[in-house]
């Protein structure tokens, strides 16, 4: 029982991949972040964020919470400041999917769409931020939850990293995790470091992001990757870094669904295919994690749809591998 469905937020399963990699000498998890309350990992810090900033005084009755957001950030704080009775304002650009406007739509958001990108930069990311400071000029009593530089949002993954950690009686030996505003990966980096632990993280970065050095590209899966190095980003937060193309995202999430009967989103697609270009590398007996940051629900539109799929793709059935039964459904049935 839990006081609230902020209270729920947190402990996500870790449940074990059998099928995906089945010849493969190590052990693969994946943490379902998916199964956050409002859908994904950026459960953790809107209500780590709006908490810690209503203790400073920062939010108080009568505040207006402004964001910028490809979703995900947007639907966590949506559902924290619907529980709350805060009124939130967030930022968005034609990239949002069709499911995360009417998510946002549904816990009362008030919706602020920016339909040109920064003339000069050419991205949507800098036009969104513009837009906010805008918007936090013009109304009183507003705040900026900045998950780009807010170290609430890093700090509130030392406990995701600390639930994996637990559930695995400390052997983990390599994490591999989706960057974006690098929230994620800098609070577990932080937890390994601060616990003297032996962890080898492995950074999933989009090709066409620049976070990790790489040249701006038009990408097409929101939430993977940034055209903006964010401010939470750290040089010694990782051992390496593995660029994934949109469409092995696509080709990820499908497998997923196909091997392991897991639908999931986007970034979740990339870290599997990330695991599967290294694999041949890692030790036999090794312990391998991967975040899987959001709901499949949320791509029906995109990465599920095979119209859209064949339209930027063509055909990827050749690309998903032949599914056969498992041994063990064999045995029991």
């Amino acid at each position: 029982m839990t006081e609230s469905i902020l209270s729920a937020i947190g402990n996500t399963p870790l449940v074990r991949l059998t099928q995906i990699f089945k010849d493969a000498p190590f052990k693969l998890y994946a943490k379902l972040e998916s199964l956050n309350p409002g859908g994904s990992t950026k459960d953790r810090p809107a209500v780590s964020i709006i908490k810690r900033a209503m203790h400073a005084g920062e939010v108080r009755p009568g505040t207006v919470v402004i964001e910028s957001s490809s979703g995900n950030m947007g639907i966590g704080l949506a559902q924290v400041c619907a529980y709350l009775g805060l009124r939130f304002i967030c930022v968005v650009d034609p990239k949002i999917t069709s499911q995360n406007i009417g998510l946002l739509k549904a816990y009362g958001t008030e919706i602020d769409f920016v339909t040109e990108p920064d003339p000069v930069t050419g991205e949507y990311l800098k036009a969104r931020l513009d837009r906010v400071q805008t918007l936090l000029h013009s109304l009183k009593n507003s705040f900026w939850p900045n998950q780009y530089g807010n170290t609430d949002n890093s700090t509130a993954h030392h406990q995701t990293m600390n639930e994996i950690v637990r559930d695995l009686d400390g052997k983990v030996d390599y994490l591999f995790c989706a960057t974006s505003t690098c929230g994620t990966l800098r609070g577990c980096a932080e937890y390994i470091r601060q616990h003297n632990l032996a962890t080898r993280v492995f950074a999933v970065d989009a090709v066409g992001s620049v976070i990790f050095g790489g040249q701006n590209q038009k990408r097409l899966i929101p939430g993977h990757g940034a055209a903006v190095r964010p401010e939470l980003y750290q040089d010694d937060l990782i051992d390496g870094c593995i660029h994934i193309t949109d469409l092995d995202c696509v080709i990820g999430c499908r497998r997923l669904i196909r091997y392991e009967a897991i639908l999931a989103g986007g970034s979740s697609g990339a870290v599997l295919m990330a695991v599967g270009q290294v694999k041949d590398k890692l030790p036999p007996g090794s312990t391998c994690v991967a975040i899987f940051p959001d709901r499949g629900e949320r791509y029906l539109d995109t990465i599920y749809s095979d119209s859209w799929v064949t339209s930027h793709f063509g055909d990827i059935s050749s690309l998903l591998g032949k599914r056969e039964m498992p041994e063990c459904v064999m045995a029991t049935s």
